[in-house]
């Protein structure tokens, strides 16, 4: 009768278990290395410069009546053509034209231009200012309709409606006989 022993079997053993584990190896890493690349890494975005705030600069370099002179032109430059404000969250956005170009929508919060931020909104008026939380330097406020007059009622009277015109068929014609 044969026995078995340990000391006989462990060399072979041993080596079939690493000779699997370096298939296996093998296998992993093909396919690992045949799969398409991802392509490169995305590439992070780099933020967004810090702009020094010019009204608290020249107010640090002493310009307090030059920003009053400025005012006035500042406020020709604005012009408010909507508003859209929440009543109890204080929340909203405005449409306003810069300098005669397109309108462009505004949020609370928002920088219009450098130095001057939307502050909060009103039923018909926003202002504007340095800061979200500074003192308003430029108050907006929508220009009035010219078709209403008083108490909303229409400037231009109501337009009658007219029938419309109906063309009359031209008279039937009895049909023609050829001969």
């Amino acid at each position: 009768m044969a026995t078995l022993s340990l000391t006989r079997w462990a060399p072979p053993l041993a080596t079939l278990v690493l000779w699997a584990l370096a298939g296996a190896s093998a296998v992993y890493w093909g396919l690992r290395l045949s799969e398409p690349a991802a392509g490169p890494a995305p590439v992070a975005a780099a933020p967004d410069p810090i702009l020094p705030d010019a009204q608290a600069l020249a107010r640090l370099l002493g310009a307090h009546a030059q920003a009053a002179a400025a005012t006035p032109a500042a406020a020709s430059r604005f012009t408010l053509l909507g508003v859209l404000a929440g009543t109890q969250s204080g929340d909203g956005a405005a449409l306003i034209a810069v300098d005669g170009k397109p309108p462009r929508h505004y949020r609370v919060g928002a920088a219009i231009e450098p130095g001057l931020v939307l502050q909060s909104l009103g039923r018909r008026e926003a202002r504007l200012g340095a800061s979200v939380d500074g003192a308003t330097t430029l108050a907006l406020e929508l220009p009035r309709q010219l078709g209403l007059q008083g108490q909303g009622a229409p400037a231009t009277q109501p337009m009658r409606q007219q029938a419309p015109r109906m063309q009359q068929a031209p008279a039937a014609q009895p049909p023609q006989q050829y001969e």
